[in-house]
């Protein structure tokens, strides 16, 4: 059994990845701070090196509690649908209004993709271990999965999806976003099995 102390520090810790997690999401890496994170997360700047050995420690970190979050989704959306409906239910959570504007709590692959190449290796290892369980997600809701052609389909989905959902996004015309969005899921509808 964990003392209090260690239980406190656990809870201040996971408060700290959260507030990081939602900030990254927000602002981006470059645009989030160790201060800012840390008033976020209820804290002094001076506790910092008591959770992390690093600001790359923590962003990683971060990173892969963001990913895990969106690929937690993704997997619950896909399991509380008829095995027949789950990629197009996966794929309308994913591409809906609610996501769009769920910065900072959407998927953070369309949130910092264009900053992940100048990020520390551990930063990176952590997106591409996400990236890969979301692919494996999708996969697993094709027909054919554990199939060559599956892995190669959920490439492309998950692809999309993203692409999709940074483009709408980006835009600031709101129908061509509503656009974006609805034309990749007709567009995937057939492929459900």
């Amino acid at each position: 059994m964990k003392k209090p102390a260690a239980r406190s520090k656990e809870a201040t810790h996971e408060r700290i990845v959260d507030a990081a997690a939602r900030a990254i999401r927000r602002s981006g890496y470059d645009g989030t701070s160790v201060a800012d994170i840390m008033k976020e997360a209820g804290l002094t700047h001076g506790g910092f090196y008591a959770h992390f050995a690093s600001r790359e420690a923590m962003l990683a970190e971060a990173a892969d509690r963001a990913g895990a979050d969106a690929v937690a989704a993704s997997a619950r959306t896909a399991a509380n649908a008829p095995p027949e409906q789950a990629l197009l239910r996966m794929m309308s959570a994913y591409l809906s209004q609610e996501h769009l504007k769920a910065v900072e709590q959407g998927c953070p692959v369309v949130a910092l993709g264009s900053e992940m190449p100048r990020q520390a290796p551990e930063v990176r290892r952590a997106t591409t271990r996400r990236i890969k369980e979301m692919i494996d997600v999708v996969a697993r809701q094709l027909s054919d999965w554990g199939q060559p052609a599956a892995h190669e389909q959920a490439l492309v989905i998950v692809s999309s999806m993203v692409g999709t959902l940074l483009l709408a996004r980006a835009v600031d015309d709101p129908k061509l976003s509503d656009a974006l969005l609805a034309s990749t899921l007709k567009h995937f509808a057939p492929t459900a099995p």
